[in-house]
């Protein structure tokens, strides 16, 4: 029964220190904005800045229509295209990643892929030079990207 008990605690004890772990970890993840949710977040934040900037006030609605109306669509045209910005780099690491999943050579456990304004990271091991090249490749031929910088290792 003593057993029992120590071992409970134990089991506790680690399940907390799991769910604290990994509960950080996803925060972190949010803060930096590599998590679809933190996206998100950014790209409702820059959408409400936009409306924010729109004032109700008659006169200025006046005064924009009365310049043709370019103010008002312009003000609109921003926030479409913060919203997609905002989604176009969790596109772009979704299409590498599926890209390197459907490459028999490559591992798509083994390479992480992070997308920040079209410029790629790839990180983690591949198992020879050419494999490297494959990968880097892949990344290159995508849609969207702009550079791509690897600190890929070889490893057998």
């Amino acid at each position: 029964m003593k057993k029992f008990t120590i071992g409970f605690i134990i089991g506790i004890v680690l399940t907390v220190a799991g769910v604290w772990y990994y509960g950080e970890e996803h925060v972190r993840a949010r803060e930096s904005g590599n998590h679809p949710e933190g996206m998100a977040a950014q790209a409702k934040e820059a959408a409400e800045n936009t409306a924010s900037s729109l004032s109700s006030n008659a006169e200025n609605f006046k005064d924009d229509l009365a310049q043709t109306g370019k103010v008002v669509r312009q003000k609109v045209q921003d926030a479409g295209d913060a919203i997609a910005d905002a989604t176009a780099d969790a596109r772009t690491t979704a299409d590498i990643k599926g890209k390197i999943l459907a490459n028999a050579d490559l591992s798509a456990l083994s390479i992480s892929v992070n997308t920040t304004g079209g410029k790629v990271t790839l990180s983690g091991t591949v198992t020879s030079p050419e494999n490297l090249g494959k990968a880097i490749k892949l990344a290159a031929d995508t849609e969207g990207v702009n550079e791509v910088i690897s600190t890929l290792q070889v490893k057998k």
